[in-house]
């Protein structure tokens, strides 16, 4: 909300926010936060409620409705005037907050030295988020427009009355903030007992006038004067006891003004936030049409001195990719190695590496038959992948080697162009049970995790779907292409009177 809300107000937002995600069929418990916790790692502003949603079991659910209509559903009746909302699961939102300081998925800090100008850049870029497709839940943080009771002693006037400043701090902070004066014992539980006036005595400046500071009476020089010089007519001072008890509009100046709610800084320098969602698209590319958008419309409007970054969960992503760019290469390397040390012939090695870009075929197609995007569980699974469909292809090239031995022994090491395909069609024949047998182990083993919809599912999918979109088309790979491509390279061999026994199946020979 915006930062010059009211307690009062926050709270009645609260309660019609509960109110409606409760009248949802699939909520089961709602339960809404105003500010921050009693903890300084939770610096959250009194505008910013933070609502946790218990979703009933998927059983009492609408038919057909999944968790992203109830969201869709949430979001559009929760349309309030001044308020933006963002969805976000708990966990990862603390995570995000304490490793990144940013409560969305996608951030834009922009840093500066004014707050001022920081706000103005931060709504001009909230406008060109919005329209980028993909774009949810976009609100700049506003680093004006609190407000605050600004409580200006008059010198003069507490002189004239023989007070000192103290004593009129004293009063205020009593009287507006509280004062503990005891503490109460249940159990183990210790409570403060604090002190304050009623709410309505303290919840507007014309009643915080009327308070009351007392002072010696012999010590008051001319309270008349003083009265005349405020330019009102404040309640006249009293006697009691003694003692004489003087309106705090005499001597005080109590105005409200606005400032900044919450100045945050980093890096040596103040910050203002764009905190964004991304739905219904993949990160890395929304990433990079929002910087091209940035970069054309906002970075040339900067003033010196002033920049902005990414942040959020773009920051690990990055992260994860340039790992990912070193690994994935060198997997492949470390396939293709043990592969030659195998066979001794870089050629045979590359056949059998032609069952990973055929793997790579199926586990791609199966990501966008189910409308998933690239991550980091998913670049596991795929390198899951690889050496199942590696392991596959090399069973089916020892098979074929196998029986292309037994066809040289039987012919004296000549064979014809027609021996050549006997003896590959005899091993593909003689490894197709176990190959069928192997797709369908795997796949009976990964088609549960897809149905999975309890704790650690959302992991787990993504690990799952390359490897079953990919043992499959590289199933097909090694049934069908390997023989042929096999009896290709052996073929050559034949013609040049290289065609000899292998080493690798000779104990499956013997």
């Amino acid at each position: 909300m915006l930062p010059n809300i009211s307690m009062n107000e926050a709270k009645r937002i609260l309660q019609v926010q509960d109110a409606i995600i409760k009248s949802i069929p699939e909520v089961d418990h709602v339960l809404g936060k105003v500010g921050r916790a009693e903890t300084p790692t939770d610096p959250a502003p009194t505008s910013m409620i933070e609502t946790i949603i218990m979703l009933k079991d998927k059983s009492q659910w609408r038919k057909g409705i999944k968790k992203s209509d109830i969201i869709e559903e949430l979001n559009s009746k929760l349309q309030i005037p001044g308020v933006s909302n963002g969805w976000t699961q708990p966990i990862i939102n603390r995570i995000n907050m304490l490793t990144t300081g940013v409560r969305s998925d996608l951030g834009v800090k922009i840093f500066g030295d004014n707050l001022d100008s920081l706000e103005a850049i931060a709504v001009r870029a909230e406008g060109l988020l919005k329209g980028i497709p993909g774009a949810a839940d976009v609100f700049a943080e506003r680093t004006q427009g609190g407000s605050y009771i600004d409580i200006d002693i008059k010198r003069e006037a507490i002189s004239r009355y023989g007070i000192n400043a103290g004593d009129v701090l004293d009063i205020v902070e009593t009287a507006i903030g509280g004062q503990n004066i005891s503490k109460t014992v249940e159990g183990r539980r210790r409570f403060p007992v604090r002190v304050r006036y009623m709410k309505d005595y303290r919840m507007n400046v014309e009643e915080l006038k009327k308070m009351y500071v007392t002072a010696s009476a012999g010590s008051m020089s001319s309270p008349a004067t003083d009265a005349s010089m405020t330019g009102m007519n404040p309640p006249a001072p009293k006697s009691v006891s003694g003692k004489i008890q003087i309106p705090l509009g005499d001597l005080v100046d109590i105005k409200i003004n606005s400032g900044p709610p919450m100045i945050s800084s980093e890096d040596a320098m103040l910050r203002s936030i764009v905190f964004l969602n991304v739905r219904d698209r993949d990160m890395g590319s929304f990433v990079n049409e929002a910087k091209e958008v940035l970069q054309s419309k906002l970075a040339p409007t900067l003033p010196k001195g002033y920049y902005y970054s990414w942040s959020g969960q773009y920051e690990n992503q990055i992260r994860a990719k340039q790992r990912l760019e070193i690994i994935m290469p060198v997997v492949i390397l470390i396939i293709f190695l043990m592969l030659y040390f195998v066979y001794k012939s870089l050629l045979e090695a590359a056949l059998v590496m032609l069952s990973v870009p055929f793997a790579l075929i199926g586990g791609v197609y199966y990501m966008y038959i189910l409308g998933l995007n690239f991550s980091v569980a998913i670049a596991v699974g795929f390198i899951a992948l690889f050496g199942v469909a590696v392991e596959t292809g090399v069973i089916m090239v020892i098979y074929l080697h196998e029986a292309l031995d037994r066809k040289l022994i039987e012919k004296d090491g000549v064979l014809s162009k027609q021996d050549l395909l006997n003896a590959t069609e005899e091993g593909a024949i003689l490894r197709l049970r176990p190959k069928l047998m192997t797709v369908f182990v795997a796949l009976l083993g990964l088609i549960p995790v897809m149905w999975s919809q309890g704790t650690g599912s959302d992991l787990a999918k993504p690990l799952a779907v390359p490897l079953i979109g990919g043992i499959l088309t590289s199933a097909i790979h090694v049934l069908f292409v390997t023989p042929v491509i096999f009896v290709i390279i052996k073929e050559q061999f034949r013609k040049r009177g290289k065609l000899h026994k292998s080493e690798m199946a000779k104990f499956m020979i013997h």
